[in-house]
C-alpha cells in the first residue's frame, strides 16, 4: 500500500545557502525566429516575457506543486538566448532556505517556454492549427548547490 502524501519537515535543518540551475529548450520554425530577431512578435517580445514570466513562476512554485515549501527566494535570473533551432531558457535560483531552490528553478524554466509558445503560436501552427514543429525539450537541472556553511 503506497504511503500517505504529506510534505516532507524540514524545521530541524538549517539556513544555508543553496543554488540551482535549470534549462531547457523550445524548438521553433526558421521564420518565427526571424520573425522573433525582427521584433514582429504581435504579442510583444517573446524573450522579454520568458524573464519576466520565469521570475514570477519561481516564487510561485510552492502554490503549483503542493509538496513544495513556500522559500523566500534571494535572487531569480532568466536568460532566454535565441539560436538558429529556437530558444534556451536557462535559469538560476538562489535562496537561503533549509531546502533546494530546484522546483523553482524547473518552474521558472517550464513557465518561460510555454510563455514563449504562447507568444508565439500563431506563427508556429499550420492551416489546421497543428503544432508539428514547436518542442518543448530538455527540461533539466543542470547544477545544483548547497553551501554546507550554516547561515
Amino acid at each position: 500500500m503506497p504511503s500517505e502524501i504529506k510534505q516532507v519537515n524540514v524545521s530541524s535543518k538549517p539556513l544555508v545557502k543553496r543554488t540551482a540551475i535549470a534549462r531547457g529548450f523550445i524548438k521553433l520554425r526558421r521564420e518565427t525566429i526571424e520573425r522573433i530577431k525582427s521584433g514582429s512578435i504581435e504579442k510583444g517580445d517573446p524573450l522579454q516575457l520568458a524573464r519576466i514570466a520565469g521570475i514570477n513562476s519561481a516564487k510561485l512554485t510552492s502554490l503549483l506543486l503542493p509538496l513544495c515549501h513556500p522559500l523566500r527566494l534571494d535572487y531569480v535570473e532568466v536568460n532566454p538566448k535565441i539560436n538558429d533551432q529556437g530558444i534556451e531558457v536557462e535559469v538560476l535560483v538562489e535562496a537561503t532556505e533549509r531546502t533546494g531552490v530546484e522546483m523553482e528553478a524547473l518552474t521558472a524554466v517550464s513557465i518561460a517556454l510555454l510563455n514563449v509558445w504562447d507568444a508565439v503560436k500563431m506563427y508556429e501552427k499550420t492551416v489546421d492549427g497543428q503544432y508539428p514543429d514547436t518542442v518543448i525539450t530538455d527540461i533539466r537541472v543542470v547544477r545544483k548547490v548547497k553551501n554546507d556553511a550554516v547561515i
